[in-house]
């Protein structure tokens, strides 16, 4: 049950990240906060978008609380880093976000799997979760 309620915040927390890049994208810059309230105000599709990312973010976290009640830290938070691979793979595809693939950020890919294979693989004798 609980790594339903890691999976879900590690979804969740994906799809935030995603949606907060989109969001940047398409709400003028920061700098100029006129302008950028003034966006926020009027509603815009890249306010939704913002607004749907931080409460994704506040959604995640709770079902992170919730995963933490049936999965020790040690197993749990490694998982996280299965948002970075997520997050990469969707901002490659996804029109709009216009990210380059770049074959040192596949080599960072394919170690963070390598290590959450050594944190997560049952050890014989170990009592699994």
């Amino acid at each position: 049950m609980g790594y339903l309620w890691a999976a879900l915040s590690i979804l969740l927390v994906s799809a935030a990240q995603l949606s907060m890049k989109w969001a940047m994208l398409n709400l003028p810059p920061a700098s100029d906060l006129q302008a950028f309230f003034y966006a926020l105000m009027a509603v815009t599709p890249g306010a939704i978008a913002l607004l749907a990312g931080l409460s994704a973010y506040g959604f995640s976290m709770l079902c992170w609380v919730v995963a933490l009640h049936y999965i020790s830290l040690s197993r749990a938070y490694p998982l996280l880093s299965l948002s970075y691979i997520l997050v990469w793979l969707a901002a490659l595809f996804l029109p709009g976000l216009n990210e380059p693939f770049y074959w040192g950020t596949l080599g960072g890919v394919v170690l963070i799997v390598s290590g959450l294979l050594v944190i997560c693989w049952p050890e014989r004798g170990r009592k699994t979760e």
